[in-house]
């Protein structure tokens, strides 16, 4: 890898995603510790060099060709809405060959949105767990049976190939690396100068054509509120529907509607978010931090964070802690 900033290679094809394309150079740049220098050096490139068309209405002049893959610690591939890569699963073989070459060498290759078609048909997702959006998970199943796809969330890092799905789970991911490479508190800083939440849970699941509630209807805000400012206390779903001054189930089936998750699942959501940034933001010990979360027990808090991160408390605050930033480098 480079010893100056990481050098991230986004590579464009015919009828690239105007967004997925922009992404990457926005939110990366705005990734700067407090000497505030750059982080990361991201470039864009197209086969030969050549200029593609973008869904958008413009053309993209590229600086680079292919070659520069060759140097990159990073490659990010976004989402194409037209092509060979979705019908038929397949990309041209000096593309093809130079995505793998730099996975071998050990870069990390990450797709955006329909970008996994681009990945799939270079062979780098086969045997693994991967993403798209949701609406083209279908073909994507047909074209590429070998691949585990996952419709149902916003990005998946699979050791050095991540995936994410349509167009905003881009930022997620590109935010989540950064906190990957230099921790929350640089994450953060980008995720505030981009004006967008610092994270959504990779396993967060994708909106997914909820049903638009009508707007006579009472909402649930109100409660879900009163819910965040008493994470601490036992909350009952009868308690909830008592704040909205709802029956049990109409609140149910307007909570859902609203949020596309039943109480249960959006209350563990919010205490395990809470748990997180207690653990990045505080030096409580872990037990503290379930008590003051609602878990009660540190088994549990353990269970939830292993469920929706992947890793214990303890190794998360390891990974996220500001005193680790510091030495950061």
């Amino acid at each position: 890898m480079s010893s100056g900033p990481h050098r991230i290679a986004v590579l464009a094809l015919d009828q690239v995603v105007g967004l997925d394309l922009g992404t990457p150079s926005q939110v990366f740049s705005t990734a700067r510790g407090v000497d505030d220098q750059y982080r990361y050096d991201v470039r864009v490139c197209t086969p030969g060099g050549r200029p593609v068309r973008s869904t958008a209405g413009f053309q993209v002049l590229p600086d680079h060709g292919l070659e520069l893959l060759d140097t990159a610690d990073t490659v990010i591939v976004p989402g194409i809405h037209d092509g060979a890569a979705l019908t038929t699963g397949t990309i041209e073989p000096e593309v093809a060959e130079a995505l793998r070459s730099a996975y071998e060498r050990g870069a990390r290759i990450m797709s955006i949105c329909t970008g996994a078609f681009v990945l799939a048909a270079a062979g780098l997702l086969d045997g693994r767990r991967a993403t798209t959006h949701w609406a083209y998970a279908k073909p994507f199943r047909r074209l590429h049976p070998r691949v585990d796809l996952d419709p149902d969330v916003l990005f998946i890092v699979d050791d050095r190939v991540l995936t994410s799905a349509g167009v905003a789970a881009g930022i997620d991911l590109c935010l989540h690396v950064i906190r990957l490479d230099h921790g929350s508190e640089i994450a953060n800083r980008a995720a505030r100068r981009c004006v967008m939440p610092p994270w959504r849970d990779g396993g967060q699941a994708q909106y997914i054509e909820q049903p638009v509630p009508r707007a006579t209807d009472a909402s649930t805000a109100a409660a879900r509120e009163w819910a965040r400012q008493r994470l601490h206390e036992p909350i009952a779903l009868r308690d909830l529907a008592e704040q909205a001054r709802m029956s049990v189930r109409t609140f149910t089936r307007r909570f859902r509607l609203e949020t596309g998750l039943s109480p249960a699942q959006w209350l563990l959501r919010q205490r395990a978010d809470h748990a997180r940034l207690l653990l990045e933001t505080t030096d409580l010990t872990v037990d503290q931090i379930a008590r003051r979360c609602g878990f009660g027990t540190t088994a549990a808090l353990r269970q939830q964070l292993h469920q929706r991160i992947g890793v214990a408390p303890t190794t998360y605050r390891r990974t996220f802690h500001p005193r680790e930033e510091l030495t950061t480098p």
